[in-house]
């Protein structure tokens, strides 16, 4: 059985416990996925579901992904991604459905999605390396220090971490609890945060 399915993030709530804590959750919106395509190891190398998800208009759509749509006969979505697996434990057909029935309350899941862009910045925000002295006449209040090397090699190693554009990757959190989920909604809400900005796409696997 495939244990992985995409979600929107809506945003973030606070909801209370029995015993009146407050406890911060995310809120994600996983519609159903349709099959949309079935890769087997022996046909294309590997094994994975192509799914759609999402509403969209007909003339907002790419034509090779409607065509891909029309040619198994399943009704055209927003989205269109793969979901990789070891081994099928269950036959799937184009048409067939993925919703939140694969998890439960307290499941771990993984969850991928884009990280907000925070432009360009400095080793202090990117990297949180500490300042120098603020005191008058220092010239070292932000900057990283030395990052050459000597006459040899004479360059700047690969990976040195130095300023430069933050953010806007794909981030996983390993370890999220699945606190409660709203099946007549389609809403799942997770223990924490979530990257991403709200709208973005989200990848919830249960590990």
């Amino acid at each position: 059985m495939v244990n992985a399915i995409y979600g929107k993030k809506l945003g973030c709530i606070q909801i209370f416990k029995e015993n009146g804590n407050a406890l911060h959750v995310t809120a994600i919106e996983a519609e159903p996925c349709v099959v949309v395509q079935v890769k087997d190891d022996e046909k294309d190398g590997y094994n994975a579901l192509k799914v759609g998800f999402g509403k969209i208009l007909d003339k907002k759509a790419l034509k090779p992904h409607q065509g891909q749509f029309a040619a198994n006969k399943v009704s055209l979505k927003k989205y269109l991604r793969e979901i990789r697996v070891d081994k099928f434990d269950q036959e799937y057909k184009p048409g067939d459905s993925l919703d939140l029935n694969i998890f439960k309350v307290g499941d771990k899941i993984k969850i991928t999605g884009k990280s907000k862009g925070k432009g360009f910045a400095g080793v202090i925000k990117r990297h949180g390396f500490h300042r120098g002295r603020m005191t008058h006449g220092s010239h070292s209040h932000r900057i990283p220090g030395s990052v050459g090397m000597c006459s040899t090699p004479s360059r700047i190693a690969k990976g040195k971490r130095m300023p430069g554009r933050m953010g806007g990757g794909m981030v996983t959190v390993p370890g999220s609890e699945i606190v409660e989920i709203i099946e007549d909604q389609n809403l799942i809400l997770v223990k924490g945060s979530v990257p991403g900005a709200r709208g973005s796409l989200v990848f919830l696997k249960k590990v």
